[in-house]
């Protein structure tokens, strides 16, 4: 197993079942459901110096949402050029998370997922193992489905085991 693998599977091991789509859904309704009950103050709150405040965790679950949506996209109309990845620190660092409302983040939250939601459910099974490179790495389509997932699981983890306890 590649780092990459490895890396990826800590995301994968998260999900529950295999209905990723099931799932899709309903992290996202715990995600929103968590995230509503914050005050705009506590929503700006990090756990530790150099840690991302609250509103920059939702706000980085939208920006990587969209890049796998990207992704997914690309590699199941057959793109075969390679996706260059991104800079999660740089992309939060620009985010100007902290200066919206709590609100406005949530409602991205929610359209970005439904977005994702269209995507996956519409998607023909026959492109689910199509593959692609990004970042480097090659990766299939169905693999980026259940990223989002995952990735969205594990940071709704941080949220609860290091965020929350401190609020």
């Amino acid at each position: 197993m590649t780092d990459f693998q490895k890396y990826i599977q800590r995301y994968l091991d998260l999900i529950p079942t295999e209905n990723y789509l099931e799932e899709l859904k309903s992290i996202g309704e715990k995600t929103f459901s968590l995230f509503s009950y914050l005050t705009e103050k506590q929503s700006k709150f990090a756990y530790a110096e150099g840690k991302w405040t609250l509103k920059e965790v939702l706000l980085h679950l939208c920006d990587t949402e969209r890049v796998f949506q990207y992704r997914i996209l690309a590699f199941a109309r057959g793109e075969k050029s390679e996706l260059p990845g991104f800079d999660e620190e740089s992309y939060a660092a620009n985010s100007f998370a902290n200066n919206r409302s709590l609100e406005s983040l949530l409602e991205e939250y929610q359209w970005v997922r439904q977005s994702s939601q269209v995507l996956l459910e519409t998607l023909n099974p026959s492109v689910l193992k199509n593959t692609g490179k990004a970042n480097g790495n090659e990766i299939s389509v169905e693999t980026i489905c259940k990223l989002i997932v995952g990735h969205n699981i594990h940071h709704l983890n941080v949220v609860e085991e290091r965020y929350l306890p401190e609020l």
